[in-house]
């Protein structure tokens, strides 16, 4: 589906991040996990961008993408938008998806791929679905964790959901782990890993070591979903 729209309001995640929320028409239909393709104007020129929806399909009144702000020029065009201003929007795309399908799930992520991640974990929260998740993010300081207090209130609203979350800078009270995400760090927190299927989202070079930590941990490729943009900035 492709519509023009206008934003609706901007919400600062962390020092560089922030999610941009737009009316979702009624017709608008999705998964979560799926991305759309954004088109912003730039003076004579239009740039577009795929984004990861990170809202949920529960989530009725808009529908939101979240960027980690770069020099790129399409992060420079996005940084001036305003509320009001006309932006054009295709979606859905990708199969990157969840919606109960599976009993027990592992998601693997890092930066700003928490992205579609928070759309899932929404989205299983909302519909009080009985699917097991084990969310692992890895982020370079605690300060660069998005969607922390997001998180961690729906890990109160859901039993069937256990944070893991990561950093490599850790600050005097981070209570979380450190380091990247590792195959040792995977088999402590993941007894059953065996089970589940596992999603990774992230940065291409995250994205190949989690390819490579699932073969460390002897699991079948088809145990395994991916999403990335490599070439996207």
């Amino acid at each position: 589906m492709k519509f023009e729209t206008t934003l609706k309001e901007t919400v600062p995640r962390t020092h560089d991040v922030t999610s941009f929320r737009f009316p979702r028409p009624p017709e608008l239909s999705y998964k979560a996990g799926q991305y759309m393709l954004v088109t912003i104007r730039q003076g004579e020129k239009e740039l577009m961008h795929p984004f990861s929806i990170s809202s949920s399909p529960t989530e009725t009144d808009y529908i939101e993408f979240t960027k980690k702000f770069t020099q790129h020029e399409y992060s420079l065009a996005l940084k001036t938008l305003k509320p009001g201003d006309c932006v054009s929007i295709d979606a859905p795309h990708g199969q990157f998806t969840f919606e109960g399908e599976k009993p027990k799930i592992a998601l693997l992520t890092g930066g700003i791929g928490i992205t579609p991640v928070h759309s899932i974990v929404r989205y299983c929260t909302d519909m009080k679905l009985d699917a097991s998740i084990v969310l692992f993010y890895g982020c370079r300081t605690p300060s660069d964790v998005a969607f922390n207090d997001e998180f961690a209130a729906m890990q109160k609203q859901n039993k069937n959901l256990k944070r893991v979350f990561t950093v490599n800078e850790p600050s005097s009270d981070w209570k979380g782990a450190v380091g990247n995400i590792t195959l040792d760090l995977v088999k402590k927190e993941l007894p059953d890993y065996k089970d589940r299927i596992f999603y990774a989202c992230g940065p291409p070079g995250m994205v190949t070591a989690m390819i490579n930590l699932i073969k460390e941990l002897g699991l079948p490729e088809t145990q395994l979903k991916l999403e990335s943009f490599a070439g996207y900035t």
